[in-house]
C-alpha cells in the first residue's frame, strides 16, 4: 500500500495534467472548438446516439448539448434524424465530413504527443497507457458518479482532495494507443455541473 506521502505528491502531479490538456486545446482548429471536438469524439467513440446520451457523457445540461450539437450540425459533421422508437428524440450521426475531421483531430493530437514524448521509449509510453488505463478503471466512470473516498486502511487517513483532482483531471486527457481506432485525445470538459437524467 503507497504512503500518504505518495498519495499527496500523485495529487499534485496529476493537477499539472491541465498544461497537457490546454495544449491539445491549443492544436484545435478554430472551427472546432473544445465542445464540438468532444461531440465528435463521442459519437465516434460510441456510435450514434440520443441527444440525451450526449449530454450525459459530456456530464453539461441539455441545452448546453444543444449548443455544441449546432455547432458541428451546421459545419455538416454531423446529421440529426427522427429516432423511430420516439419520434419526439434525435439520433445524432457522424457524417462522412465529421468523420474526415475526426481524423484530422486524431491526427493533431498524435503529432503533438510525438514531439513532446519524443525522447521516450516505446517500453515507457505503453507503461504509461496502462497505469493511465488502470487509474481510470479504479474511478470508474467519472462522468456518471460523483467522487467518493474509499474506505481506509486502519491508522490511514484519505488525502484530502486527491480522488476529485485525479477523476478531473483523468477525464479531460486521455492517450491512445496505436491499436485503437482513431480518436481525438481531448475528452468532453464539463462546463457545468448540471446533469441531464438518462
Amino acid at each position: 500500500m503507497a504512503k500518504q506521502a505518495q498519495f499527496e505528491e500523485l495529487a499534485r502531479q496529476l493537477s499539472a495534467v491541465g498544461a497537457v490538456k490546454r495544449d491539445l486545446g491549443r492544436i484545435l482548429p478554430p472551427e472546432c472548438p473544445t465542445g464540438s471536438a468532444a461531440v465528435l469524439t463521442l459519437l465516434g467513440r460510441h456510435g450514434s446516439m440520443r441527444m440525451s446520451k450526449l449530454a450525459e457523457l459530456l456530464a453539461v445540461d441539455m441545452s448546453v448539448t444543444s449548443r455544441h450539437v449546432a455547432h458541428v450540425a451546421e459545419r455538416g459533421w454531423i446529421e440529426r434524424s427522427s429516432d423511430p422508437a420516439d419520434k419526439r428524440s434525435r439520433i445524432l450521426h457522424l457524417t462522412p465530413a465529421g468523420e474526415a475531421t475526426l481524423e484530422e483531430l486524431s491526427r493533431r493530437s498524435t503529432e503533438l504527443l510525438a514531439e513532446r514524448l519524443g525522447d521516450w521509449s516505446d517500453e515507457e509510453v505503453d507503461q504509461l497507457i496502462r497505469l493511465m488505463t488502470r487509474l481510470r478503471d479504479s474511478f470508474g466512470d467519472c462522468r456518471a458518479t460523483a467522487p467518493h473516498l474509499r474506505p481506509t486502511a486502519v491508522g490511514t487517513a484519505p488525502v484530502p482532495g486527491a480522488p476529485k483532482a485525479t477523476a478531473e483531471a483523468m477525464d479531460k486527457v486521455t492517450v491512445t494507443s496505436a491499436a485503437r481506432a482513431p480518436t481525438p485525445v481531448l475528452e468532453p470538459t464539463p462546463t457545468t455541473t448540471t446533469r441531464t437524467p438518462a
